[in-house]
């Protein structure tokens, strides 16, 4: 759909610089979804991955984040070989409703209410990202947390447009949840895409 420099928004490694490369297609349809420009992959024209790992490797961040839609709709066996080969970190950001395919050096998975993830996934999770739409997402959040590796990092975030009213919430459960950290789309109040 998309590719371009910039910083990582969100989790775990927010504010490093990063090449984002967007896949068409997803299959999940979140109502709150922000890219539902996304979800037609049939709109957006085929590009050759050595193009796209020619154009990433033009700027001096090493790491690739590959986003959808849902990114896993697609097999990134090939992305993952050139990127790595081209000395990238492989990050993806998926809800994991698709089988795991490629070679991933840091797996976000961020599971959808609209249709779960794969079992498989949920232990190789570097970083589980919960997006907070309303009160009851917190214990639908702790049953996925519960089925993650001990060194998954834990993060709540709230949905965009109902950030003023959400984030108080995620606060006071964090500070009574201090596995739980905070997760904000810096990206959008910087104003990067």
């Amino acid at each position: 759909m998309e590719s371009f420099y910039t910083l990582q928004g969100e989790g775990y490694h927010q504010g490093k610089a990063a090449y984002f490369i967007r896949l068409g297609g997803c299959d999940v349809g979140c109502f709150w979804c922000d890219v539902k420009d996304s979800w037609d992959g049939g709109k957006h024209p085929l590009r050759p991955i050595d193009q796209l790992v020619s154009e990433a490797s033009a700027h001096p961040g090493r790491i690739a984040i590959i986003t959808g839609g849902e990114p896993l709709m697609h097999d990134c066996r090939h992305l993952t070989d050139q990127l790595h080969q081209a000395g990238f970190a492989t990050h993806i950001e998926t809800s994991g409703s698709s089988p795991l395919s490629g070679d991933w050096d840091w797996i976000t998975l961020s599971p959808k209410k609209f249709k779960a993830p794969l079992p498989g996934i949920l232990p190789l999770a570097n970083e589980l990202k919960i997006i907070i739409y309303n009160n009851s997402d917190f214990d639908w959040a702790e049953q996925w947390a519960r089925q993650t590796s001990p060194t998954c990092r834990l993060y709540l975030q709230p949905e965009w447009s109902r950030s003023a009213t959400v984030t108080p919430l995620i606060i006071e459960y964090i500070k009574e949840n201090p596995q739980w950290r905070f997760s904000l789309q810096l990206h959008k109040y910087i104003h990067v895409p």
